[in-house]
């Protein structure tokens, strides 16, 4: 019985989580296009960025409560579920092309910034002075991705975030009406959800990282699995890559980054042996997978969704064997 409670926080937590972030995007998509923010700065940040919400609630919020396994757990376990569960899910439903110009050049990014957390992480902290720096390294990539994209002119990301934009008007009243009240449940639910995540933690006997690698990141991970999915069914498979590219370098750099600047953290030693460099491997794979080579664009096929999943499996028996043993 003294599991219940917990449990009971963390199912309902990730379901209000999930639920007002997809609300809490949607207002902001809304709103940006009142303003007549351009489609693919809609696209690449707030839409693709903004289904970073939870992680970034969940990790800051652990961050100031003194739980930094769980903010670090969940940043980077989410990234590897981003690609291990979801591209490979996505692809398996449909092979996923990339045509969209900024999504390659995001490729090459994303296995930097991966460089860069594990150089951050080799001591085992994360000062304030380096979240900063992740911070200022955010803010001068969205720039330049964006810089990048509008100067290009038509973009497969922004064509296809118009059309979602349409096909899913919202008036402006309703739209901060919406984002005020996602805000709210955002915070709310990642209250519920830490303190559920660190009980369940204590009464087994589990670390905080792997309850921030399994539970927390696979549940604040929901809204990038539904809206890549949805995409990839529309054939809209850069947005779907858009996604998991979007998400990822907000969760190394944003979500991480934060968390740091409000509370410096120390990391556990498996974190730097066994769970950045499989994130490392991961994106690795994704930035050859999605790069396209000799002329062709990148395309992630069945075969190789499946190759996804089985090393995200892999991986999940790796934390399952290192806490029997430990």
């Amino acid at each position: 019985m003294s599991l219940l409670l917990p449990l009971l926080a963390i199912v309902a937590g990730l379901a209000v989580l999930v639920w007002s972030a997809d609300r809490f995007v949607a207002a902001a998509a809304a709103i940006a296009r009142h303003f007549d923010l351009p489609p693919l700065l809609i696209g690449a940040v707030i839409i693709g960025f903004g289904t970073s919400a939870p992680e970034l609630a969940v990790s800051v919020l652990s961050a100031l409560e003194g739980n930094p396994g769980i903010a670090l757990g969940n940043a980077y376990g989410s990234n590897i579920a981003n690609i291990g569960i979801i591209l490979g899910l996505t692809a398996l439903i449909s092979p996923i092309a990339v045509h969209s110009q900024v999504l390659r050049q995001e490729l090459p990014i994303l296995t930097g910034v991966t460089a860069l957390a594990l150089a951050l992480a080799w001591d085992l902290k994360i000062t304030r002075a380096e979240a900063g720096l992740m911070l200022l390294v955010f803010a001068a990539l969205m720039g330049w991705s964006v810089w990048q994209g509008l100067r290009s002119g038509s973009d497969a990301l922004a064509t296809e975030t118009e059309a979602e934009l349409q096909a899913h008007p919202m008036p402006i009243g309703r739209a901060w009406v919406e984002l005020v009240l996602g805000l709210a449940l955002l915070v709310a639910s990642s209250r519920a959800l830490v303190w559920g995540a660190v009980s369940v933690a204590q009464a087994l006997g589990v670390s905080d990282l792997v309850i921030g690698l399994t539970i927390v990141a696979i549940g604040t991970s929901l809204p990038e699995l539904a809206s890549s999915i949805a995409a990839a069914r529309k054939g809209e498979h850069d947005l779907a890559l858009g996604n998991v590219i979007g998400s990822n370098l907000f969760n190394t750099l944003a979500v991480v980054g934060l968390a740091g600047v409000i509370a410096p953290m120390q990391a556990e030693e498996a974190l730097l042996t066994r769970d950045l460099p499989v994130m490392a491997a991961f994106t690795l794979v994704l930035f050859v997978l999605g790069w396209g080579w000799r002329g062709q664009p990148g395309r992630i096929n069945r075969a190789e969704g499946a190759l996804l999943i089985a090393g995200y499996v892999g991986y999940s028996l790796w934390l399952v064997r290192d806490q029997l043993a430990a």
